[in-house]
């Protein structure tokens, strides 16, 4: 029997499947992909996925395009294919295909089948990579030419995958490729009727701070976080969005919003051509963007310099890492009417989870975060909770009321709500330290530390694993970093300990602004002096010049500070967690 038409005046946060009341929420069918069918009937002929195939004489940018009609029966296509050749329910399958058409075809037809995809950055280094997929245990590899290329050099780390798929050109590797697994003509295929516990996703963090984990998603996380993203960013089915994250990107087709995929190397961010980015943007009328620090810093930058407005931006949603006030005063330069730049707050086991707009960091917030409160990333979104909790190094087996501290009072941020993921892929140990079992419910532990306001506003104040402590109290990264970040000579900041925890001596490591005129000898005592001046940072007394801080790949925004820990060390002529003796001998700045 064929589909009844929903009507025209349908909005994205409603529904027209219907769900069995009875069965307990866990039993329920869930299945991510129904987003996109249900989009495919409310507007089969808008654009679901635009791609930059290349440019003519003039160099204007040509583009492909699926509609989500499109979309929807080519992934119906690929599903068929992918359950043909063994790619099944709960089949784990490394994909490693770039930002593309197939890309977005791919991970719905994935959905459908309730295989379940595993992503690793391949930013993160090789060798970092490899060890995440050898962890995922996949029995399925669909990959470019290069990353089977990558497979072949490393043969162990794909040991037990039986079934392979070439999205491109195969040469000398062997298996199918993504013509040969279509099948065409398109037919509807049965979606898996997958529950809202089942595993959807398999999702590695960058292992910024520590070993990189599979935070195991399930299809009820990702419907909770399209349900949220629209509830709290008011988004309508009419918007146009510019994904510069890979993953950001997936959201869009589950929320009736059309993606442009930017002309950039989603692994350097920082590197972006920002007139490459303000293409995109005017021609196809964007209305959304999500972006790191480090893209809205260059991009904001070049807009400022060269006086360029985007009317037809309603927001720019900018996370990854803490977004400087100052960042966000450049690119709002840029913005007209309404339109805001959001900072959600989150991390790849739970986001988002909370959210503050630039008016509001503006007028009420950036003062603050520069005398060195933290940084304010706002309220909890819709219905998810946020406590603060005693600040603890080891496992909480269960939750207890008296772990909660009083607004004000610096702690570890929890949460807890229907996106947050429940467990790491075969990392009891892992689970262990980040869930607190509470009842049927659990909070995760986001390792991040930060107050609350009367307001009900979350202030980070930087990692667990990276607070300081002293024989004479604890340091925070966050507010102390804000005090030399003040410096007009300072690019960025950042706070380390060297020694063993309890007798750590606080190191601060500068990046100074390109070209900056004030000599290192001067730049030095200005920093003493500020530091000297405020309670936060007073009993910092070294200070060392970096040339360039070591960050993270993904969003290029995440300062590494365990390797600039290991740095220092070497610089002071002072052995990491080593008991402290005579103290550490001042050496060279690094150039």
């Amino acid at each position: 029997m064929d589909e009844e038409i929903t009507t025209a005046n349908e909005t994205v946060g409603e529904s027209s499947e219907a769900k069995p009341a009875e069965a307990p929420p866990e039993e329920q069918t869930v299945n991510v992909a129904t987003h996109l069918k249900r989009m495919a009937r409310i507007q089969p002929y808008k654009r679901a996925v635009v791609y930059p195939v290349g440019r003519d004489k003039g160099g204007r940018v040509a583009y492909s395009h699926l509609t989500f009609l499109q979309l929807d029966r080519e992934s119906d296509c690929l599903a068929a294919g992918l359950e043909k050749v063994g790619i099944r329910r709960g089949v784990r399958t490394i994909l490693m295909v770039t930002p593309s058409l197939e890309f977005f075809a791919l991970t719905f037809a994935l959905f459908k089948v309730g295989a379940v995809p595993v992503v690793v950055d391949p930013g993160m280094g090789i060798q970092r990579m490899l060890s995440c997929l050898k962890e995922s245990r996949p029995s399925a590899f669909i990959g470019i030419p290069k990353a089977h290329v990558l497979r072949r050099i490393y043969p162990k780390f794909f040991a037990k995958v039986q079934t392979w798929v070439t999205v491109g050109r195969r040469l000398f590797w062997g298996g199918y490729t993504l013509e040969q697994i279509r099948q065409v003509p398109w037919q509807p295929y049965p979606m898996a009727q997958t529950r809202r516990d089942e595993t959807a996703a398999v999702l590695f963090t960058t292992g910024s701070t520590g070993p990189a984990k599979g935070a195991v998603y399930t299809h009820g996380n990702f419907d909770a976080q399209v349900r949220h993203i629209q509830s709290h960013f008011k988004i309508e089915r009419y918007e146009i969005d510019l994904p510069t994250f890979p993953l950001f990107a997936l959201f869009d087709p589950a929320l009736g919003m059309t993606a442009i995929i930017p002309d950039m190397d989603p692994t350097k961010p920082a590197l972006v051509n920002p007139k490459k980015i303000i293409e995109a943007i005017t021609n196809q009328g964007v209305t959304n963007m999500f972006a790191s620090p480090a893209l809205l810093n260059r991009v904001g930058r070049y807009g400022k310099a060269k006086g360029i407005k985007l009317p037809s931006l309603k927001r720019v949603v900018s996370a990854g890492a803490p977004v400087a006030p100052a960042n966000i005063e450049q690119f709002a330069t840029m913005l007209v009417g309404d339109a805001q730049v959001h900072t959600p707050y989150g991390a790849t086991e739970a986001v988002p989870v909370a959210s503050i707009g630039s008016d509001e960091i503006m007028a009420e917030t950036r003062q603050r975060s520069e005398k060195g409160y933290g940084m304010c990333v706002g309220r909890a979104i819709d219905d998810i909770r946020i406590r603060i909790i005693k600040i603890s190094d080891d496992p909480i087996a269960e939750w207890d009321e008296d772990l909660i501290l009083p607004d004000g009072e610096i702690g570890e941020i929890t949460v807890q709500g229907d996106l947050a993921t429940r467990r790491y892929f075969r990392r009891p140990d892992a689970d262990a330290l980040a869930k607190i079992i509470d009842g049927d419910q659990f909070w995760h532990r986001m390792g991040d530390l930060g107050w609350r306001d009367t307001k009900g506003r979350i202030w980070f104040c930087g990692r667990k694993s990276h607070r300081v402590v002293t024989d004479n109290g604890t340091l925070f990264s966050v507010p102390c970093e804000a005090i030399f970040n003040n410096h007009s000579a300072v690019y960025r900041s950042a706070l380390v300990g060297i020694g063993p925890r309890g007798l750590q001596q606080p190191v601060i490591c500068i990046e100074t602004e390109p070209d900056t005129p004030t000599p290192r000898a001067t730049l030095k005592k200005e920093l003493l002096a500020l530091a000297a001046a405020n309670e936060l940072t007073r009993t910092i007394d070294t200070v060392l010049f970096h040339k360039a801080f070591p960050v993270d790949i993904r969003h290029n925004s995440k300062i590494f500070r365990e390797k600039l820990a290991d740095w220092a060390a070497g610089q002071l002529n002072y052995e990491l967690n080593a008991e402290r003796t005579d103290g550490p001998v001042i050496g060279t700045d690094n150039e």
